[in-house]
């Protein structure tokens, strides 16, 4: 298990006595598929745990690395974004504590650098936090008609890769994000990170 992973476990472990708040407030996610963040709704659950700044520059350091003991040769989902973007998922896997992450990597095919500002989403707050990252990811379980949003911490950090700089063209960049995990009996949802096309993703374990 790679540094990267084991410091994203025990940040999502501090989350553990929170589980069942998550799941009750996401079970208060509209028809609509849940609310958006930064409504005082419940669409964007954070994990309690607020990292010391050791922690932080520790996690913002090995965020960079995500992915990297992830098969890349395994592709269970692709899909494409603007100026010849790439985002491939290579796992979609529960974790202990009711966690689901997703890794995977973006690349870039076409003829031009490509900037990342617009993968944090547009919640203000998250993107100040979290700049040129994947906090704006997004699954939604169409059977529960709920969306869950990438955790957070009680700093607005997100549990994500974080400072990805702009993709000159032939780039790839490793990322990863945590979710609440849906319920054991949904195997599938739809995935979305911002500027790319929304893919259907198959949940292992």
């Amino acid at each position: 298990m790679s540094m990267r992973r084991t410091t994203t476990t025990r940040r999502a472990m501090a989350a553990v006595s929170m589980t069942a708040a998550l799941a009750l407030a996401l079970a208060g996610c509209g028809d609509d598929g849940g609310e958006e963040p930064g409504t005082g709704g419940s669409g964007a659950p954070s994990a309690p745990a607020s990292p010391s700044a050791e922690d932080k520059g520790e996690t913002q350091q090995e965020d960079t690395a995500a992915g990297e003991n992830v098969d890349p040769d395994v592709k269970l989902a692709e899909t494409r974004g603007q100026g010849g973007l790439v985002l491939v998922v290579n796992e979609v896997k529960r974790d202990s504590g009711g966690f689901l992450t997703v890794q995977g990597a973006i690349t870039n095919e076409g003829d031009q650098a490509r900037t990342t500002s617009g993968w944090a989403g547009s919640e203000v707050n998250i993107v100040n936090k979290n700049p040129n990252s994947v906090a704006g990811a997004t699954l939604v379980d169409k059977m529960g008609k709920k969306r869950y949003y990438v955790l957070r911490d009680t700093d607005s950090r997100c549990l994500c890769t974080t400072a990805i700089t702009s993709l000159a063209p032939g780039k790839t960049a490793p990322i990863f994000m945590q979710f609440p995990a849906p319920p054991q009996g949904t195997t599938e949802v739809d995935f979305n990170l911002p500027t790319f096309a929304t893919t259907s993703l198959k949940i292992s374990g």
